[in-house]
Parts: C-alpha cells; sequence; structure tokens
C-alpha cells in the first residue's frame, strides 16, 4: 500500500462527504489507486457512523473502524495508525479545519529534505487574544516542566513514514498525549507553516486545556515531583529559621512570642501545601494504577469495509 489517510469522526457529519472527496482526490492524484482512508468513529453522537458506512458501501479504498465508545482524539488517532498498512500515512483531522490538500506540500517537502514526518505548525493561532494567551501558556508550561521541544500551534495534520508510525505505535501507553510522543519517538522532523481554517467553535473549554496540561505533563515528566521535594525543603528550612529566631527572641530578648492571626495563616499555608503536594503525588500514583492493569485504551466494536462489516475477531488493527 502506497498511502495511508487517517482521520477520526467525532461531530463530523456536515464534513464527511467533502472531505472525503477532497481526501480522495488527493490521493489519487498522489498513489493512483493504491492508497486507503481510514476513519475511526470516536464515538460520535450525530450521524457521522451511519454517513461513513455509507460510503463503504461506495468506495472499495474506505475503511470505518467504529469505536465502541468516546474514547477521546489522542486516542482514536493512535488506533487509526495502527490500522493503516501505508508506506506513507497522512493524518488530518476531517473537520476540514486542516486541508487534505496540504499532503502534497507534504509529501513535496519529505522528499526533497528526507525526511521521516512533516507536520503542519500555525503561523498564527486561529482565535482571539484568550486563545492565543492559553495555547502560549501551554507550550511554554509543557516544554518547562517536561524538557520535550514541542513546537508552538502544531496541528494534527502530518505525513509520516511507515518506519516513524510503526515506532510511534509501539508505544504502550494507556493514559497517552499523542503531542509528547510524536516529538520523543525522534526520527527527522520537518515543520511546515499553514493557515488553519476555522468550521466551528473550539470544544477545549478552559478546564479542558489545564487538565489536558496537568495530563501532558505527568505523563512525560516527574518534574513536579521533584519540585515538591525541593518545596518542602525550602519550607522546612524556613519554618527551622523562623523557629531558631523565636527561641532568640524568647531566651535572649524576653519578647514572647504572640500573633493569632499569624499563626492561623501559617496553617493555612502549610496545610494547603500539603493538601497539594499530595494531591501532585495522587496523581502520578492514578497513572501507574492505570498503567499496571494493561487495558486497551480503545475498544473496536466494529469494522466497516467495503460492502461487508467486518467482527473485531475477524480483523483488528496492529495495535490498541
Amino acid at each position: 500500500m502506497r498511502l495511508s489517510i487517517v482521520a477520526t469522526l467525532y461531530k463530523s457529519e456536515e464534513y464527511l462527504q467533502e472531505f472525503h472527496r477532497r481526501a480522495m482526490t488527493v490521493a489519487s492524484s498522489l498513489a493512483g489507486d493504491d492508497y486507503e482512508i481510514i476513519l475511526v468513529n470516536d464515538g460520535s453522537p450525530d450521524n457521522s457512523l451511519d454517513s461513513a458506512i455509507a460510503l463503504t458501501e461506495r468506495y472499495a479504498h474506505l475503511t470505518v473502524i467504529d469505536l465502541s465508545r468516546n474514547f477521546g482524539h489522542h486516542k482514536a488517532m493512535m488506533t487509526g495508525l495502527a490500522a493503516a498498512s501505508g508506506d506513507q500515512v497522512f493524518l488530518i483531522d476531517s473537520d476540514l479545519e486542516e486541508e487534505p490538500e496540504w499532503l502534497l506540500d507534504f509529501e513535496r517537502k519529505m522528499r526533497e529534505e528526507g525526511s521521516d514526518v512533516v507536520y503542519g505548525v500555525q503561523m498564527r493561532r486561529r482565535g482571539g487574544s484568550f486563545e492565543r494567551i492559553t495555547g502560549g501558556i501551554f507550550y511554554k508550561a509543557f516544554r518547562f516542566l517536561t524538557g520535550i521541544a514541542q513546537p508552538d500551534n502544531i496541528v494534527t495534520a502530518r505525513l509520516m513514514t511507515r518506519r516513524y508510525v510503526n515506532a510511534l505505535v509501539s508505544h504502550r501507553e494507556r493514559e497517552l498525549n499523542i503531542g509528547g510522543l510524536w516529538v520523543i519517538t525522534g526520527f527527522k522532523q520537518s515543520q511546515r507553516y499553514i493557515t488553519k481554517h476555522s468550521t466551528s467553535p473550539t470544544t477545549y473549554t478552559l478546564r479542558k486545556k489545564f487538565s489536558h496540561l496537568v495530563n501532558a505533563v505527568t505523563s512525560f515528566s516527574s518534574l513536579p515531583l521533584v519540585l515538591t521535594f525541593y518545596a518542602g525543603l525550602l519550607i522546612s528550612l524556613s519554618a527551622t529559621a523562623f523557629i531558631a529566631y523565636l527561641a532568640f527572641l524568647y531566651f535572649f530578648v524576653s519578647t514572647p512570642p504572640g500573633g493569632y492571626t499569624s499563626i492561623i495563616a501559617s496553617i493555612w499555608l502549610f496545610s494547603g501545601l500539603i493538601i497539594f503536594f499530595v494531591g501532585m503525588q495522587g496523581i502520578y500514583i492514578a497513572k501507574i494504577f492505570s498503567e499496571v492493569k494493561q487495558r486497551p485504551y480503545t475498544i473496536v466494536r466494529q469494522i466497516y469495509k467495503s460492502h461487508q462489516s467486518l467482527d473485531l475477531n475477524e480483523v483488528t488493527p496492529r495495535q490498541q
């Protein structure tokens, strides 16, 4: 297989027909008939699955992987990549904010530079000031806390070689952050500046962004645990110094310590820090708990391909 195009479906019904038409056109111009399009339905609440199944009745190159429920965008992408068999794999979102036609530019750049990955980067992050500010904070905090040089404003769209995809899907994390995995997998990677369109309002609220940052950092770095150790050490040393100061006043200056308000404030401060530090450790323990159970990170309910419905026992992706 020369080329695989992989996309996920979530509230994608209104874009699916045009996305498939454009993806099919660009794939044919690059690989002739030697290509496949893989759509992973991530528990979409609309009629995306039915529309995709209808397309499989007309086009032999199309495969639809229906997950048993919504597992999340990153896990759905990894499931699609694991099922892809092309020598080159083009990963892209199906909402048309990213253009299928980018594939031609990405492939040209891959040949010219001998890269294993060509990925898209927004020249200017879409959205208002709030989106740009919070996005910039996320990438800076992620790089500082993990040491992983993830570029600002990367998008899903990327063209990858077979050896890179094989290495990427070999990661076994259950609580995965695919952005970090893209970087740590290595190989020669090149970026291409693109302009991402806005076809729908973002579903990433501030709460989701913060949760995503916590998950990303704790998936790739133990630095927060190290920082809690040094913070605890600093607090202990400062408290010891303050106790020594109070003892000096009591024994040598005859000034009894006082200040009910300062005592209560200190109790609140240190109680909050203790709970924060314990909670930080709890996040890591929860991740260990999730990883050691070795549950599959997605479950495939059905695979639809070319006038037939395939049971999971008959055909499964190489990795789940």
